[in-house]
């Protein structure tokens, strides 16, 4: 089994915010950044987002590009309480494109019926699937290269466990402003010294906004 590589992507304004506090989010970034994720995303096994992404946007998560015809990832969703509707794009879409809901319950009907894919794995008592067994078990079903688009509470959880190796920030030119949805959620810090620190390696202009590179120290 490959070791698994875990790219964080975070789409922000300046000030480091993914969206107004009403939740507005279309588009902090331009078009060149936007094509950008999506040749990203056809780098990766699988994008994945919480279940509050999932839920707010309906997304497909896929790559969409003029004349692309390589092979889409999968999709994967961190659902513990297997909420994602059947009516949502994702399952409407499992059985052309893979689509796995990590959850800690029983497997849900609906979405196995759906064509759905229930990863079941243990969580550390706050209902929540334990990342490091997420990742391990995705990888077992040869989901190694991760994608991680969101939202704040996730990229919070993946930097916590130590779980991101890459990190593909775009950023807007706009200011949203401290009411606005920050990209990353608490990371509980006692002090500086634990904060996750990340190494540089690019920054590119698109269009209007920057495109930083970083990579795990």
């Amino acid at each position: 089994m490959a070791s698994p590589l875990i790219t964080l992507k975070l789409a922000t304004s300046l000030d480091g915010r993914i969206a107004t506090a009403g939740g507005e989010s279309r588009w902090i970034t331009g078009p060149e950044a936007r094509a950008q994720v999506h040749r990203l995303r056809g780098e990766h096994d699988a994008v994945l987002v919480g279940a509050e992404t999932a839920l707010a946007d309906d997304p497909e998560l896929t790559v969409r590009l003029p004349g692309y015809t390589g092979p889409q990832p999968a999709r994967v969703v961190l659902d513990s309480r297997q909420r994602l509707p059947t009516t949502s794009r994702l399952a409407r879409s499992a059985g052309e494109i893979p689509v796995y809901v990590v959850a800690t319950g029983v497997p849900s009907h609906d979405l196995v019926e759906a064509g759905v894919q229930i990863v079941q794995a243990p969580g550390p008592g706050d209902g929540r699937p334990d990342l490091p067994g997420v990742v391990v078990a995705l990888a077992e079903r040869g989901l190694t290269r991760l994608f991680v688009e969101g939202g704040g509470q996730v990229a919070a959880s993946f930097l916590r466990c130590g779980l991101v190796d890459r990190l593909e920030w775009f950023r807007g030119p706009q200011i949203i402003g401290g009411d606005g949805r920050p990209a990353v959620g608490d990371l509980g810090l006692a002090s500086l010294d634990q904060a996750p620190r990340l190494r540089r390696i690019d920054v590119s202009v698109l269009g209007e906004d920057l495109w930083e590179r970083y990579e795990r120290i």
